[in-house]
């Protein structure tokens, strides 16, 4: 393919995937695009369309899947900036996989070969070696594969997370800097106390909601209730809406998107057990679009639920808060804006010693993450174990597939690396259509 045809499918891509949206919002779409020219990383994080037109086009590979190796629950875009850390429904502060927008089911193989990829990317612009980078991805791939089999060995009872009792390192030091957060400072930021009460504050991207947009929101809210894996068992003073904004997302994945945060009581009517959620428009993710199972398709009521059965699936003790509602008849996602999130920040990690201890542990992490969605979850969308599937087809050929992916992470990051030039002269030349 030519570097014109290239940059012409980059084009195509962008404006099937986000052609409606941009429509609505050019000017979100030019913030995004904008971040995204920034680097080769920040454009592969923010198009995953065209990573997934890729696996089923130019760089499509059926070698290690199988009917049930090629459906397992995945996250949809793991890359390595998409971890971080939550506080779980027991108490405990977890670092994990996050951001589960994208999530469905299909290849294994597609996870591990965005995150390998991003590897790559990360440790160009970090100047390391070819060498080094793929001893990084071998690091990863081993050990996920060391993970899945003590899985499948000894049961899904062991599956395990980084916590602060089992971390160390730099992951041990992003769940530290979690712990210092406060509910208070969230509330901060975000909010002010007037006259006893607390309020949103306005700003830049936050916006009052008017009575009829309020009565809208309110009743995808009661919606909601029912969908929390303990309904039923919340008390009354926790669901009292204090307050309502819109919020118009700017971020690289949230582009055009509304969303809106509603203020509750929290547990007690002490100010400062006020807790936030949103209710964030849902949408179609990008790997669905080349993945044709009538029968992933149609086990959800819409995006909204998707979205959070998936995090549900894929991260064990996910966030209490975590349901979906329906707002004018769109899928709607709702969670807790958390005031203990910490992503990692790879700036912080350099040095391959440093990176290689990093990399190991995610390896375990998204062992985990496929593991825990199968046939012993609580949900039957995958109904064998993923685990046991994963590892009788890779032991087939273990040193091949390691191959595979460092191989496939030099090649596609180079890749990104010049899709992200030509994306660059496209956007600043105009040739992206409906950015007005």
């Amino acid at each position: 393919m030519t570097s014109n045809e290239r940059a012409g499918l980059i084009a195509d891509v962008l404006t099937r995937e986000f052609g409606e949206l941009m429509a609505l919002d050019p000017a979100s779409f030019r913030r995004k695009f904008r971040k995204m020219a920034a680097s080769p990383f920040a454009f592969y994080r923010g198009s995953a369309a065209l990573f997934y037109a890729d696996m089923t086009g130019a760089y499509a590979d059926d070698s290690f899947l199988t009917p049930q190796t090629g459906r397992v629950w995945i996250h949809g875009d793991l890359h390595a900036e998409n971890f971080g850390t939550y506080m779980n429904a027991s108490g405990q502060l977890v670092f994990n996989v996050n951001d589960f927008d994208e999530a469905y089911v299909g290849p294994f193989t597609w996870d591990l070969r965005r995150f390998a990829a991003s590897v790559a990317l990360i440790g160009y612009a970090k100047a390391l070696s070819d060498d080094v980078i793929g001893e990084l991805v071998t690091t990863f791939t081993r050990a996920y594969l060391g993970e899945l089999r003590g899985i499948a060995r000894d049961g899904d009872d062991t599956i395990g997370s980084i916590t602060l009792d089992t971390a160390d390192g730099v992951l041990r030091q992003v769940l530290q800097r979690a712990r210092l957060n406060t509910r208070v400072d969230l509330l901060s930021t975000q909010t002010t106390v007037d006259d006893y009460e607390r309020r949103f504050s306005l700003g830049d991207g936050v916006f009052e909601v008017d009575a009829d947009g309020r009565a809208a929101v309110t009743a995808a809210f009661e919606q909601y209730l029912g969908t929390l894996p303990a309904a039923g068992t919340v008390r009354p003073v926790e669901t009292h809406i204090k307050d309502i904004v819109l919020r118009k997302g700017v971020g690289i994945g949230s582009a055009g998107l509304p969303s809106y945060n509603l203020l509750l009581e929290g547990h007690t009517q002490a100010l400062e057990n006020d807790v936030v959620i949103y209710m964030k428009q849902a949408q179609v993710p990008s790997v669905a679009r080349h993945i044709d199972d009538d029968r992933v398709r149609s086990y959800f009521r819409h995006q909204g639920h998707r979205t959070a059965e998936s995090q549900r699936a894929l991260q064990a003790y996910a966030d209490p808060w975590l349901g979906f509602t329906e707002l004018d008849g769109v899928g709607q996602l709702v969670a807790e804006v958390s005031p203990y999130a910490a992503d990692l920040d790879w700036a912080d990690v350099n040095e391959p010693a440093e990176l290689t201890g990093v990399v190991h542990d995610l390896g375990v992490a998204v062992a985990r993450m496929h593991s825990v969605a199968d046939d012993e979850s609580s949900h039957d969308l995958v109904d064998f174990s993923t685990e046991e599937a994963i590892v009788a087809e890779v032991e087939k050929d273990e040193a091949g597939f390691v191959d595979h992916l460092v191989g496939f992470a030099h090649e596609y990051g180079a890749r990104a690396r010049a899709d992200h030039q030509e994306f660059v002269d496209l956007f600043r030349n105009g040739r992206l259509p409906g950015l007005g």
